[in-house]
């Protein structure tokens, strides 16, 4: 655990790391980032999970799922797949997490024009985008994406 932390500090140096996973820096390797998870009660769903390229996590206290996608060490992506069962509570917890994220990152998302039913808010994070997607049709999606920028 203390390395854990320790890895944490180091990847955001100074008073704020822009572009992470719910306080945990994307800039941590895959070892790090499922232990970190593991640590918040989140369990690997070995069904759901790609052996060597993606692996789903989930917590019973939480509502939503999580893949994250790798390739050896370094994280390619992380997704939350939200687990809401119509397309009223979709589209009101897709307006609280794009409001969120203006609120975090200072800035304004890019937002396509879509139909009312599908939605995306697309928010550069100075490391990496941060997409909120919306898809209202016969099941209702709501997925937030995490991809960092290529180095």
């Amino acid at each position: 655990m203390f390395l854990i932390a320790a890895a944490t500090l180091m990847a955001c140096s100074g008073d704020k790391c822009p572009f992470n996973y719910h306080g945990l820096p994307l800039t941590l390797t895959t070892e790090q980032m499922i232990d970190s998870l593991q640590a918040r009660g989140f369990a690997i769903d070995s069904t759901a999970s790609d052996s060597g390229r993606n692996v789903v996590l989930s917590n019973p206290a939480e509502r939503y799922r999580v893949l994250l996608a790798y390739n050896g060490n370094k994280i390619q992506a992380m997704q939350e797949r939200h687990l809401l069962s119509t397309n009223d509570s979709t589209s009101k917890k897709w307006q609280t997490l794009r409001d969120a994220f203006e609120q975090e990152l200072g800035a304004w998302p890019d937002c396509p024009m879509l139909k009312d039913n599908h939605k995306i808010a697309n928010f550069d994070a100075t490391d990496g985008i941060i997409s909120v997607i919306l898809e209202n049709t016969y099941t209702p999606t709501l997925l937030v994406r995490y991809i960092p920028k290529a180095k």
